[in-house]
């Protein structure tokens, strides 16, 4: 199934191009976007989803809910949409409080990532796990979100824990 993105170059401008994420590979310079959600709730714990162990990378692995920007969509309505799709929750009061690129050219993975920082009151009853995308979540504190990681490798735990330290 095709899913159309931009093309944006180091800048992160438009390069007015869309192309087919599932067989497109990106050249120099050339850049998709990715978002991420921190989703906090009232009493300071994080909502972490485990991926599906159909997805073609990092199957089964823990993460922060987030994904690829579709073609004319922005950041911010790429990770509403992403948020709704994957745990069924409606994102309003966030913003972007880091932003990185991966530039591989080598495998053809170039890529622009915002993550964003959502404080919220919900619980694990508020969430609906969309199974085609995850198929586990839980709520962990901070010193739970570390140990996580150092049992298995949590993805963009790094860039993640560089969100968090920034806006202190």
């Amino acid at each position: 199934m095709s899913e159309f993105i931009d093309l944006y170059d180091q800048n992160r401008k438009l390069l007015n191009r869309e192309v087919d994420r599932t067989t497109y590979l990106f050249q120099p310079g050339e850049f998709m976007m990715y978002v991420l959600a921190i989703l906090e709730n009232s009493q300071g714990e994080f909502l972490v989803t485990q991926r599906a162990f159909n997805k073609k990378w990092a199957a089964g692995n823990w993460e922060m809910p987030g994904g690829g920007a579709k073609s004319k969509e922005s950041s911010l309505d790429a990770i509403k949409r992403e948020v709704k799709e994957e745990t069924g929750l409606d994102v309003k009061n966030g913003g972007v409080v880091y932003s990185y690129f991966n530039e591989d050219n080598d495998r053809h993975d170039n890529y622009f990532v915002d993550i964003y920082h959502f404080k919220f009151d919900f619980d694990l009853n508020d969430v609906q796990l969309n199974t085609c995308e995850s198929i586990n979540c839980k709520c962990v504190t901070l010193d739970e979100l570390i140990s996580m990681n150092q049992e298995q490798s949590f993805l963009h735990y790094e860039r993640i824990m560089k969100a968090l330290q920034q806006e202190k």
